[in-house]
């Protein structure tokens, strides 16, 4: 299961970082989406691809852990850390009521940010976390 999560979320990670770069979709979903943030989103994408096709179960499963851990905690520590604020990027001027601006004008997450952050950290927390290793099972 982990390896299915890291190859489908991979895609999204990848295709969400290059839409990033298209000015008519740095909105996209209500989402935050700076020059930052977009590369972080495809290198995300890139990790989990390589863990998905060319990595082992266990790698695959360590990755989908740590990974939907720090996006869970991300997530969480956005709707905590964040404040009721307005963007100081350009196109996403927007009022949000917990907008954690971690560099001012650079990366900032809204309340939308955090909710996708929580969701897909569930996703790889919970591919981990039926991935068995070692056993009689192989593959996906």
């Amino acid at each position: 299961m982990a390896k299915t999560i890291c190859k489908l979320l991979g895609v999204v990670f990848v295709l969400v970082g290059i839409a990033g770069f298209v000015p008519s979709a740095q909105n996209l979903l209500g989402a935050h989406l700076s020059m930052a943030h977009n590369i972080v989103h495809i290198v995300s994408g890139l990790l989990a691809l390589y863990f998905g096709f060319a990595g082992s179960l266990g790698g695959a499963r360590g990755f989908a852990l740590v990974f939907g851990a720090v996006y869970l905690l991300l997530g969480i520590a956005g709707f905590v850390m964040g404040s009721q604020g307005s963007s100081e990027m350009a196109n996403m001027m927007t009022p949000d009521s917990h907008l954690w601006k971690v560099l001012p004008g650079t990366l900032e997450l809204g309340t939308a940010d955090h909710g996708i952050h929580i969701a897909l950290g569930v996703i790889f927390l919970l591919g981990a976390l039926a991935t068995r290793t070692g056993g009689a099972r192989t593959g996906d």
